[in-house]
């Protein structure tokens, strides 16, 4: 495992991470057995960043977090999120009283004293734009609530509107093969203000793993059966905004460039680590055989410029007049 100064904490994460999403919920069928065995794996693995959230099984992620902090010796990082468990996304949401009640119960649940990394969980846009918010995340890391805080958002411009923001340490951003937009502009900034990058949703949810087809069935608790339209949060988060057959066909040309001897997922993996802008890549994992096949990417060599080109090329035919502008 490599590991990448994350922003202006200090800390080194491994470049290859691990997001919780999938073992918290909205995924399917989850076993917890095999979710604490996955996060075994990760550490085994030389992991030691853990992406959470306080809505992922409704604190479920959290708690198997605490879970594996007492099995455990290793000292590793966690950064949880707060904001969407507002019944709407709004300003007024982000006051005092409640930013504080989510960080409690985010603390109840971690079984810790202070959260090492929260971040706003993609807020509204004007959240982005109102300082007084980020005044109360000042305050608490003041007030040894937290050590950093950072945010999660949707589009480019709130990435670049949060960086402005002299305390914000991280962005969590949608970047994969298929989101291709935040290296163009967001990603100079971001290191202008050493500020460290998240790639979140590296896989296009599980669509760049290339176990995916025509033929393949959801739970009606994923999202990837339930919000393909973005009937429940932003279509975004949902195969990263690619309609279900237009990414099926870019796979199919994708998997053409995968190097001998790796997957298409860990080529994915490899490719967002080529962008030295980004702190680290979060995949998810329900299960340890996932982790290991996640983990591996962190080992393979560069991929070849021309490769880089072939898959922009993909990208710029097919997929970037359906997501580009969007986000």
């Amino acid at each position: 495992m490599n590991y990448r100064e994350l922003g202006r904490t200090g800390w080194q994460v491994s470049e290859i991470s691990f997001g919780t999403w999938a073992i918290g919920g909205a995924w399917g069928n989850v076993d917890d057995r095999e979710s604490i065995a996955a996060l075994h794996a990760a550490l085994d693995g030389g992991v030691n960043f853990f992406d959470t959230a306080d809505v992922y099984g409704d604190g479920h992620s959290e708690r198997l977090l605490a879970k594996l902090k007492k099995e455990r010796k290793e000292n590793f990082y966690i950064a949880t999120k707060a904001g969407r468990r507002l019944p709407t996304q709004s300003l007024a949401g982000y006051n005092r009283a409640n930013l504080t009640s989510f960080v409690e119960r985010s603390l109840k649940n971690l079984e810790t004293d202070a959260i090492d990394l929260l971040q706003l969980h993609c807020p509204a846009t004007e959240v982005f734009y109102a300082p007084e918010v980020f005044k109360i995340l000042d305050d608490l890391v003041k007030a040894g609530k937290l050590r950093h805080y950072g945010v999660s958002v949707e589009k480019v411009e709130e990435a670049l509107k949060a960086i402005e923001f002299p305390n914000v340490q991280t962005v969590q951003i949608i970047f994969n093969i298929f989101r291709q937009r935040p290296a163009e502009l967001f990603f100079a900034e971001a290191q202008k203000r050493k500020v460290g990058i998240l790639a979140r949703v590296p896989l296009a949810s599980g669509m760049l793993s290339g176990k995916i087809s025509r033929d393949s069935k959801f739970a009606a608790d994923d999202h990837r059966q339930f919000n393909r339209h973005g009937e429940a949060f932003d279509r975004g988060e949902t195969f990263s905004g690619v309609d279900f057959e237009t990414a099926l066909g870019a796979v199919k040309e994708l998997k053409k460039l995968v190097p001998p001897g790796a997957s298409l997922a860990q080529m994915a993996l490899r490719w967002i680590l080529e962008f030295p802008a980004v702190t680290c890549a979060i995949p998810g994992a329900k299960r340890p055989g996932q982790v290991a096949e996640n983990l591996a990417a962190s080992d393979l060599p560069p991929l070849s410029a021309k490769t880089m080109k072939e898959i922009r090329a993909i990208y710029d035919g097919q997929i970037k007049p359906l997501v580009h502008h969007y986000w």
